[in-house]
């Protein structure tokens, strides 16, 4: 079949955000994707009786951090927390039983941040990140093993490639990857977002040679003979050569986004909050989240529409909290500037042993206005910003947000700032004065703490990243993410990276352990205080009676085993709606 080219509302000039951005809808013109049917449709859902569960200590995350010796649910809500008695004598003699004896149960996981569609369409690729390759000659063998597996017609494709975390070439050429084929096409994806490298192969089938003009902002890697050496920088270069590549024409994008959140269900994730909704089809990705809840996805989703995609939001007529239990859009996502990893956020200062302080993709004044617009409808304004550059003009931005929600008659609008990684004092004091809400993406400190500490800030500025305790101690709401593409949706790993902020490739090193929190703190984080950051505390997020069922089962309590075993505390079940989701005991 004929590829379509990109379509006319994909920016093909200018930089993109390492979070997804234009490549993302650009590669859904790609995509054959089933009509997703009338929104609102839903399983019926099927009395489950009463069930009580008893021998675990059942942790409801109230303010108090209590400990309660029995669970009751009863068609999809709680019914009582208590004692065994209590529970027993509310749940009244027919009631199942379940003895959990030795186990914990805890409010269901919520993922503050993550990117569901982009991460189904990026599942499909191999990985040959830093998560499973230590170096470059590794992932390249990689990809050579797996070469004569590819499907006829198809090409090899990777992923999250991260010269940061992966010893070797800072990017692959055409002389690295036509080692992998000289004839089927390959392509890898930076895990940032920003680059793709390809072989010849791939080169030659996208008509891309030395005469080949550059696309404005988006150039072609070259030799100094001036032939194109495979590094495709920006999503317009990446965009003209994966348009042509017809397997993304048969790839169900349904079933990759219900093995992402069968995933997530088995890491004990009840919800999913898309950050970037909009990435892939628009305002069109409602529907496929509609879609998927009416098949039966193992999690619940909350959503911000991406502000890029805007206009299709706005003439879909999307109104903030619009949905239901299931599916419910909350917020409204603009991105001020890039990754720090990749040095694209947007410094006060230049990067150490650089003179570039990295990329603001937005002017001042033009982010300060679309804060202030989308507050003024209601929205819960989430801004994306990792230097403290882009941090600074964010503030500036929230402030005018704030107060536009108050002019509006919503005053407890929630604002956010995603990642909000590199945080000054006077910062975290503003914050705490416009009573804004971070959400961190600990990773950073766990997966790239020493690559921050050594090479790309220095130590001073390094132990400035992602500061949870400060903020605790100004009296902030913040949660903790895995922005999954970037990292794994582990909560359990998540809350061992905020308790211990241990560096991945320095075992033992540990950045900035003032900012290390408590286990109850950082559970806290990601069960009612991520509830709360995506207006759903009123139904999930703890265990009282009158909310929704949803809860995970582990096998050992959080706060006996040692912090550092935090991330290996096994999920036994997985429940939504009182119905089991994962049963690891099965």
């Amino acid at each position: 079949m004929a590829l379509p080219d990109a379509p006319p509302h994909v920016r093909t000039t200018g930089p993109d955000c390492g979070c997804g951005g234009p490549l993302y809808s650009g590669l859904a013109a790609l995509l054959s994707t089933p009509e997703p049917g009338p929104a609102g449709q839903r399983p019926a859902r099927v009395p489950t009786g009463t069930t009580v569960f008893v021998g675990a200590a059942v942790l409801p995350v109230d303010d108090a951090f209590s400990e309660a010796e029995a669970l009751a649910i009863r068609d999809g809500r709680i019914l009582a927390v208590g004692t065994e008695a209590e529970v027993r004598e509310a749940a009244g003699d027919d009631a199942e039983v379940i003895d959990r004896t030795g186990s914990t149960i805890l409010p269901g996981f919520i993922e503050p941040h993550a990117h569901l569609l982009p991460t189904a369409l990026l599942d499909t690729f191999v990985d040959v990140g830093p998560f499973s390759f230590d170096t470059v000659d590794e992932a390249i063998a990689h990809l050579r093993a797996v070469a004569p597996d590819t499907p006829a017609g198809s090409w090899i494709r990777g992923r999250q490639f991260d010269p940061s975390l992966q010893a070797g070439p800072d990017e692959l050429t055409t002389e690295m990857l036509d080692t992998v084929s000289d004839t089927v096409p390959v392509v890898v994806m930076n895990a940032s977002g920003h680059f793709a490298y390809v072989n010849s192969a791939a080169l030659a089938v996208a008509g891309i040679d030395r005469d080949t003009p550059d696309i404005d902002g988006s150039p072609y890697g070259r030799y100094a003979d001036g032939s194109p050496n495979g590094v495709l920088m920006g999503q317009g270069a990446i965009l003209s050569v994966m348009a042509k590549n017809p397997a993304l024409a048969d790839l169900d994008i349904l079933a990759e986004a219900r093995n992402v959140a069968d995933r997530a269900a088995r890491n004990g994730v009840t919800t999913i909050c898309d950050q970037g909704t909009g990435f892939l089809l628009g305002a069109g990705d409602i529907d496929l989240f509609e879609a998927l809840a009416a098949a039966g996805l193992p999690t619940r989703v909350r959503y911000s529409c991406y502000d890029q995609r805007g206009d299709g939001f706005d003439e879909r007529g999307t109104e903030p909290g619009e949905g239901d239990e299931f599916v419910r859009a909350t917020g409204w996502k603009i991105v001020s500037d890039g990754s720090n990893q990749g040095r694209t956020g947007s410094q006060r200062e230049p990067y150490l042993g650089r003179d570039d302080r990295g990329l603001p993709y937005l002017e001042p004044d033009e982010l300060l206005e679309k804060a202030r617009h989308r507050a003024s409808q209601g929205w819960q304004v989430i801004i994306h910003a990792n230097g403290d550059r882009a941090i600074d003009i964010a503030l500036d931005a929230h402030e005018a947000a704030v107060a536009a929600a108050e002019e509006a008659g919503r005053p407890d609008p929630r604002h956010r700032i995603e990642h909000c990684s590199i945080l000054h004092d006077e910062q975290i004091e503003r914050i705490a004065r416009l009573g804004l809400s971070p959400s961190f993406l600990i990773g950073h400190v766990h997966f790239w703490g020493k690559a921050f500490r050594d090479e790309i800030f220095g130590p001073e500025k390094a132990a400035k990243l992602d500061r949870t305790a400060s903020c605790s101690a100004a009296g902030i709401r913040w949660t903790i993410h895995s922005d999954e593409m970037v990292t794994p949706m582990e909560p359990l790993r998540c809350i061992h990276n905020a308790v211990t902020r241990e560096l991945w490739r320095e075992p033992g090193s540990v950045l900035n352990a003032d900012e290390c929190v408590s286990v109850e703190a950082a559970i806290r984080s990601m069960t009612a205080d991520a509830a709360w950051q995506c207006h759903s505390d009123h139904e999930i997020g703890t265990l009282e009676a009158g909310k929704l069922a949803d809860f995970v089962v582990l096998a050992e309590d959080p706060r006996d085993v040692d912090p550092r075993d935090l991330a290996g505390i096994d999920v036994l079940e997985t429940w939504m709606a009182g119905e089991q989701r994962w049963n690891s005991l099965a």
